[in-house]
């Protein structure tokens, strides 16, 4: 299914993300706005709402996020007969996870612009930044027991679950930069963890809070992983290859830090002239010009660590969609959540 295939009755993709975005803002703006004024001001300025002193930001400047992760809960709940007004508060609690992780990931990988702005630690310090986060983090389980749902409990402990695994991915992808051998299956369990965990929750959330039944809330939570994980992949690929003007970061970013992103992890085992040359060059912590950050993404290329990335998305994806008919779903949602599905695979395309 091509991410634009829009069949009579379903949204496309981008249209599914437009619409969850217009029911998730005004509940994440209502809920960020009960922090405290020191998180609240670094938390706007975040998410884009306003600059760094405060005052709102230009609706037609703002870069948010997709916001892909509220969108897989909604149609999640969707999908196994629930409905979206049920499911909204985890999907808040999911967006405030993912953008918890977000100020912390910039702030240990040292990146200075994310959304074509700088990014919050490079505005307001590290601390505070961090503190942001934390606050975003707490209030995501405060969304979910403010509800009043009868399924508080066992959604916390979905959330958590999901913030655990994402931490210890996080946790493996740090200890990579100050290790030479890395390998391509724990760098696809890292990966697994970082970012298809918190995906996997959502599905498994969406799931839960629509009357899923527990092989329905399995099965939607393997679909989200594997899409995690395709999802990674193509951000991978566009942190080497990606265009700046889209992407919000620096050509090869990516390669600047060294990074050992899967792409460049299956590039590296290839055991060519090429992957011997990379190998160097990842060896050697000596910054490297615009014209050897070029050559460097060549490199990878010839060792097979672009199709080799590509085609491991394909093959994640299809067990995705293989997840997502188990959970026998109700056809709409069902036809968006893989279009979505799509769409995360897809992005360097």
């Amino acid at each position: 299914m091509s991410t634009l295939d829009v069949r009579p009755g379903h949204r496309s993709a981008r249209e599914v993300l437009a619409h969850s975005r217009t029911l998730l803002d005004p509940a994440l703006r209502a809920a960020v706005e009960g922090l405290p004024d020191s998180m609240r001001r670094i938390a706007g300025y975040h998410f884009g709402w306003w600059d760094e002193h405060g005052r709102a930001a230009d609706p037609a400047e703002v870069k948010a996020g997709k916001a892909v992760r509220p969108a897989l809960v909604l149609l999640a709940a969707e999908a196994v007969g629930g409905d979206v007004d049920t499911a909204l508060p985890a999907a808040v609690a999911v967006e405030l996870v993912h953008n918890f992780t977000l100020l912390h990931d910039d702030v240990m990988d040292g990146d200075r612009t994310r959304r074509h702005r700088p990014t919050a630690w490079a505005v307001f310090g590290v601390g505070p930044a961090i503190l942001a986060g934390d606050a975003l983090l707490t209030l995501a389980y405060d969304v979910i027991a403010a509800a009043g749902d009868p399924l508080a409990a066992h959604g916390a402990r979905e959330l958590s679950a999901g913030v655990l695994a994402v931490q210890d991915g996080q946790a493996a992808d740090l200890s990579f930069e100050r290790r030479q051998d890395v390998g391509v299956d724990e760098c696809l369990a890292m990966a697994l963890g970082k970012t298809g965990a918190l995906l996997g929750c959502s599905t498994a959330l969406g799931a839960l809070y629509g009357g899923g039944t527990p092989d329905q809330v399995d099965d939607l939570r393997a679909f989200g992983e594997h899409m995690g994980v395709c999802f990674q992949l193509a951000d991978d690929l566009l942190g080497i290859w990606g265009d700046p003007a889209a992407t919000g970061k620096p050509a090869h970013s990516d390669i600047d830090n060294r990074k050992k992103s899967l792409p460049v992890v299956a590039a590296l085992a290839a055991g060519c002239a090429a992957a011997a040359e990379l190998d160097g060059i990842y060896r050697d912590p000596t910054q490297l010009t615009a014209e050897q950050l070029a050559h460097t993404a060549e490199l990878i290329d010839r060792a097979g660590g672009r199709h080799w990335a590509r085609t491991k998305a394909d093959t994640l994806l299809s067990q995705a969609l293989d997840h997502l008919d188990a959970a026998s779903p109700r056809p709409r949602p069902s036809a968006e959540l893989a279009a979505l599905a799509c769409l995360a695979a897809r992005r360097d395309h």
